[in-house]
């Protein structure tokens, strides 16, 4: 190990950074969207007494618990890994900077688990509206939790005026959060849809009427997603540092991949007009896998993009200066 560097052949450090933190955000991006569905559908499916509707929600549950809680934690614990080898000064800069936004994440992380395991474990045993209680408090928990570490990754890579006035407020709404926020938001509504018509789609006990309710009453939340997307990442790429603009303008395969995302994105609010929004029947296993492959595309590309051009060295540079 190169301390303060992790030299990494090939890939180097920040791509591998970039890997891993793409990976979890699939993930990540689930917990905050999939979360609000939850929350939202069993309210509807207890307010009707749809019991088909239940039942598949409790299904989706089993799916949505295993997937963010055991996948993500450990995707989690893998980026705090490569940061802390690929730049641990930068690290220890980030940790003292935002320990109360830590310290903060930390607490809602606690209530998210708590309440996740309540909501799912006595899904038949709570009165409904207790039940729907839980799921909105896991909601929010899990949304707040986004909104802390956008700040924090956002901070990364536009500190704006913090070497002036290095204070936590001021690097907390730093340039890049209010876009960051508002893209992470769009996307995690966005992909809570497209993981649930993929699930529905492959779920065998899923009843046809069930699959058309899941379709219709998802659709417009996804395309407000897609739209959410688009005006985050277009006030993104217009408060990049001249920094990041640097490194866009000296690498063109990264000015591709911001061709990429428009042009997926487009595609993904087509087919979600032209399926679940207008035609609930088309959600099929076919068309769902094809819809989240591309929704996955789009906020892959749109993560991988960030973390290459975001520098965790220019954190230590900055607090040093």
């Amino acid at each position: 190990m190169h301390y303060p560097w992790w030299f990494v052949p090939f890939a180097t450090s920040p791509m591998l950074i970039a890997a891993i933190a793409t990976l979890h955000i699939f993930v990540a991006m689930y917990a905050v969207g999939g979360g609000m569905f939850l929350a939202v559908e069993v309210q509807y499916a207890h307010r009707t007494q749809n019991r088909p509707y239940l039942a598949y929600l409790h299904d989706h549950g089993w799916f949505f618990i295993l997937l963010t809680i055991v996948f993500g934690a450990i995707t989690g614990v893998g980026i705090w890994w490569t940061i802390g080898l690929a730049s641990p000064l930068a690290t220890e800069a980030l940790i003292h900077i935002f320990l109360f936004a830590w310290a903060m994440e930390y607490v809602f992380f606690v209530v998210e688990i708590a309440s996740a395991f309540l909501f799912f474990y006595f899904w038949d045993r709570l009165p409904p509206k207790t039940h729907t209680i839980f799921g909105y408090i896991y909601a929010v928990a899990a949304w707040i939790s986004l909104v802390l570490i956008t700040s924090i990754t956002a901070f990364m890579l536009n500190s704006g005026n913090w070497t002036e006035s290095p204070s936590f407020w001021v690097g907390f709404f730093n340039p890049e959060f209010f876009p960051q926020t508002i893209a992470r938001t769009g996307g995690s509504i966005l992909l809570a849809s497209l993981y649930v018509y993929l699930h529905a789609a492959l779920h065998k006990k899923t009843e046809p009427e069930v699959r058309a309710l899941i379709a219709r009453r998802s659709a417009r939340p996804a395309l407000l997603g897609a739209v959410l997307v688009t005006i985050g990442g277009i006030w993104w790429f217009l408060a990049l540092p001249a920094s990041a603009q640097a490194a866009l303008a000296a690498a063109p395969s990264l000015n591709i991949l911001v061709l990429l995302i428009l042009a997926v994105t487009g595609i993904i609010f087509a087919m979600l007009y032209l399926g679940p929004y207008r035609n609930p029947g088309w959600v099929t296993p076919g068309f769902a896998m094809l819809l989240f492959v591309f929704g996955l595309a789009a906020i892959g590309i749109g993560e991988f993009l960030r973390e290459a051009i975001r520098k965790t060295n220019n954190v230590y540079s900055i607090t040093m200066s």
